[in-house]
């Protein structure tokens, strides 16, 4: 895996972000299954509460794009230091990727099971 060619994917679109209000500019790229590269920025809003971390955008433009799963993250600050996702962000990977998502964290390579242990998914919504 070539993490610094996703880091580089992550530094360039968090050079996009729209951060006037907080100024934390936050950058996230991924690998989807099929070797796509997709990437996302965060978006703030007055409003607070709306605010779109960069992860939903990198998870919209899976979607879009074709969909399947995330195989390899990355964020990063305004630094183009790694950072970790939020919970919210955790979550929506945890869905997003395959079982073995693999993360770049500011401690190293971690599983989604680790950032996330037993997350609430698809399963649990089954009777």
């Amino acid at each position: 895996m070539d993490w610094d060619h996703l880091r580089e994917a992550a530094g360039e679109a968090m050079e996009k972000a729209y951060a006037p209000y907080s100024r934390y500019r936050v950058g996230a790229a991924a690998l989807a299954e099929d070797g796509r590269v997709l990437a996302g920025c965060n978006v703030e809003n007055a409003a607070y509460g709306v605010t779109l971390c960069a992860e939903c955008g990198l998870v919209s433009q899976l979607h879009l794009t074709g969909g399947g799963k995330l195989t390899h993250f990355v964020c990063v600050n305004g630094d183009r230091e790694v950072i970790m996702p939020c919970g919210r962000c955790r979550q929506l990977l945890s869905e997003n990727g395959r079982r073995d998502l693999q993360l770049l964290t500011p401690e190293g390579l971690r599983s989604i099971d680790e950032v996330l242990p037993q997350a609430f998914g698809p399963a649990d919504l089954e009777s």
